[in-house]
């Protein structure tokens, strides 16, 4: 029986020293743990086998984990200076008002102040005013639901971000 090998960017990111690999998950996720995990399991032998190691490594991350996860992210509406991801991630902020924009700030700070974090969303394919809806609606939640849904919105990033590495689409 012959095995498929795996596309060309997960190759690539198997090959790479450790050094070199726990640079490129720490593009993906800031998290130092998460980044651990995935890379004492390479090699990968297909994509999905890298995606269940970040459901894995999500579902185990600590509160300080997470802190440290969502310290990467910059608030919506604000990425960093030459931070291409979140900008191409942001994009559906691009073309929004003068208004939705003022009410992101508005809502990015009151968040942080409540939660003591960004709000955090996966905002690739998402319009400003869904982003901004989305943040309205979660400001209300208690913090322990809010960190699972931050949880779960880090998740379907990483994911997001591990398939451009798989694609070789990423910095590695």
């Amino acid at each position: 029986m012959t095995s498929t090998p795996p596309p060309p960017g997960l190759a690539r990111f198997n090959a790479l020293d450790e050094r070199a690999a726990l640079a490129a998950l720490r593009e993906v996720c800031a998290a130092t743990a998460w980044a651990r995990r995935l890379l004492a399991a390479r090699p990968y032998a297909t994509a999905d086998d890298l995606y269940a190691a970040n459901d894995a490594a999500m579902a185990g991350l600590t509160g300080a984990d997470l802190a440290e996860a969502m310290a990467g992210h910059p608030p919506i509406g604000r990425p960093k200076p030459g931070d291409t991801t979140s900008a191409r991630e942001q994009r559906g902020m691009a073309g929004a008002s003068e208004e939705v924009r003022a009410e992101m700030l508005e809502l990015n700070l009151a968040y942080q102040e409540r939660f003591g974090h960004v709000f955090l969303i996966c905002a690739t394919g998402r319009s400003a005013e869904q982003m901004r809806d989305a943040a309205r609606e979660r400001i209300g939640n208690p913090p322990e639901r809010e960190r699972e849904i931050v949880r779960g919105e880090l998740g379907r990033i990483n994911r997001i971000r591990l398939a451009r590495l798989v694609e070789g689409d990423a910095r590695t």
